[in-house]
């Protein structure tokens, strides 16, 4: 909503209405009042001439009552102005205070009783003086004041919304930022705005209200978007890490090298909000998972907008935040977020694609085989499936866009795989498989047939048991979607009636070592444990089939 539209909804539609009605009600009781009277035209006169002893007894009353209308906006305002405060942020009360609204409309309170006391002062019965001006304009403000008290009350509310506090914080950091002549200072603005904007979303998972936790990281990369045009105009002095901006938590852990590296990168406020992103991350972990999954796409996104604007020192900063996400994800055992985040890291690698060369996509490719095996050796299997397909895909993307290092992205991927130890393990190598058979069917789909030879030069020494049963798997999954709701919405192990002719010509280079089958597709539906991805179930870590495969 607009500012304007929001001026009318806030504002202008309350007063207006509430005018119309206190002015339709005079109207009308003034005409019952008076119809029958012969002078009733003439006495319409005694709303701008009252009598005076009339006109002194209702602006006395009427100071009584603007003072107690500023008594009540004051205490409603200290206290949900209190209230929000202790849930979101102390900022809260010095945005509010600082709001000109706030100002306006006490000050008009204060103006309205002090104007009805000095004219009620100027009476003068021994002469017949009677302010009728004073009066008439004391009137008009104590209506005002009465009028614009509900209206008033929905702008406090309105003000308070978390969304509004974002906003505010966001546009109080960015003017700062705007407005540094003093490099120390609105370096200190910045960095408490980043901060509280974090703490926003710290207190609002404390409270397990998660959409207020979302809107804080959104409002986070909205920051760090909009800073992006401010940058050029910005002093060499601003983008050094010095001063008390060195010994904010955040830096003051960092070797002196790294700061320096930080200062030559200029770099210190993504660095921040992005450190604030893995604070809240860490939060999330096996807790409220969601934020998790908007915090790699918001990640994601700066990632984007960082390609956008050929900032490589960003790009190497989002890729090495994403690694961060994966070892912390690892280490708190969170399969599920790794699911998600992985498939985040994944639409980022396919965009690196066309940046530069392409080399930070197969930096990427390295790490998902990196953290994949890194997570099948602390047992946590699926992982490793999950990078499988999603290197998978990479491939396959890298094929259609014609990459330079399509071929460097594939050799890793076919280096994924590892040996099996246990039962849950060897369902996840299955699945790697999987995916490096399900990208030969691609290559042979689109009449690569000396990458689809590469893939299958690499299984020659697998066990021909694991492989037919494999294809057979491949071959009984029919549907496209799982049977239960997912984030990715897609079943790992499907493949189009096309694909799976590819996959048998594929097998077919085998010779007779495999079994072969009777039909070409069952016509059966398949059982649900055959058409699902491995993962660990929830329930003390009995392998089970999961709608996403992770648990």
């Amino acid at each position: 909503m607009n500012a304007r539209a929001h001026s009318l909804r806030i504002w202008l539609y309350p007063f207006s209405i509430l005018l119309s009605v206190i002015v339709t009600l005079l109207v009308l009781m003034f005409f019952a009042d008076t119809y029958a009277r012969p002078d009733a035209a003439a006495l319409w006169h005694l709303f701008l001439a009252p009598n005076g002893a009339a006109a002194a007894g209702t602006l006395t009353s009427a100071g009584q009552v603007v003072a107690g209308v500023l008594a009540i906006a004051i205490t409603v305002a200290a206290i949900v102005v209190e209230l929000a405060s202790t849930r979101y942020t102390h900022r809260i009360t010095e945005l509010f205070i600082a709001e000109p609204t706030n100002f306006i409309v006490i000050g008009f309170f204060v103006v309205t009783n002090l104007q009805g006391i000095w004219v009620t002062l100027t009476f003068d019965p021994s002469v017949d003086f009677v302010p009728h001006w004073g009066v008439a304009l004391s009137m008009v403000m104590l209506t005002i004041s009465l009028l614009i008290l509900i209206p008033y009350f929905a702008f406090i509310f309105h003000f308070l919304q978390p969304d509004t506090i974002l906003a505010h914080i966001r546009k109080h950091t960015l003017d700062a930022v705007r407005d540094s002549r003093d490099a120390a200072r609105g370096k200190a603005e910045a960095v408490r705005g980043i901060e509280q904007l974090a703490d926003v979303a710290l207190n609002a998972m404390e409270s397990k209200d998660k959409g207020v936790s979302m809107m804080s990281v959104e409002a986070l990369r909205q920051l760090t978007d909009e800073y992006q045009a401010l940058r050029p105009a910005l002093s060499e002095a601003w983008f050094q890490v010095d001063g008390d901006l060195a010994r904010n938590p955040d830096f003051v852990s960092m070797a002196p090298e790294v700061l320096a590296d930080v200062s030559s990168r200029r770099y210190w406020v993504e660095m921040k909000v992005l450190r604030q992103y893995q604070t809240l991350y860490n939060e999330a972990l096996n807790k409220m998972r969601d934020i998790n999954y908007v915090v790699a796409i918001s990640t994601r996104r700066i990632g984007d907008m960082a390609m956008a604007q050929k900032n490589d020192e960003l790009v190497d900063l989002v890729i090495k935040f994403f690694n961060t996400f994966l070892r912390a994800t690892i280490n708190a055992r969170d399969v599920r977020t790794a699911y998600n985040v992985l498939n985040q890291y994944r639409l980022f690698g396919e965009e690196l694609l066309d940046y530069g060369d392409g080399k930070r996509a197969v930096e990427v490719a390295r790490y998902f085989k990196y953290y994949g095996r890194l997570s099948f050796d602390q047992k946590q299997p699926f992982v490793l499936e999950t990078v499988a397909y999603d290197l998978c895909t990479l491939n396959e993307i890298a094929f259609d866009k014609s990459s330079k290092v399509g071929r460097d992205i594939l050799r890793i991927f076919l280096e994924v795989d590892k040996e099996s130890e246990t039962e849950v393990q060897e369902a996840s190598l299955r699945g790697v498989r999987k995916a490096q058979l399900k990208l030969a069917t691609y290559y042979l789909l689109k009449g690569d047939e000396a990458s689809a030879r590469e893939v299958h030069r690499d299984m020659l020494h697998e066990k021909p048991e694991r492989l037919a049963s494999i294809r057979d798997e491949l071959l009984a999954v029919q549907s496209r979607e799982f049977w239960e709701i997912s984030d990715r919405g897609q079943n790992f192990d499907y493949l189009s009636p096309e694909r799976k002719r590819c996959m048998l010509a594929f097998f077919d280079w085998f010779g007779d070592v495999l079994p072969p089958r009777e039909s070409l597709f069952p016509s059966a539906p398949p059982e649900p444990s055959t058409a699902a991805p491995a993962g660990i179930g929830e329930d003390a870590g009995v392998p089970r089939r999961d709608p996403t495969g992770a648990s």
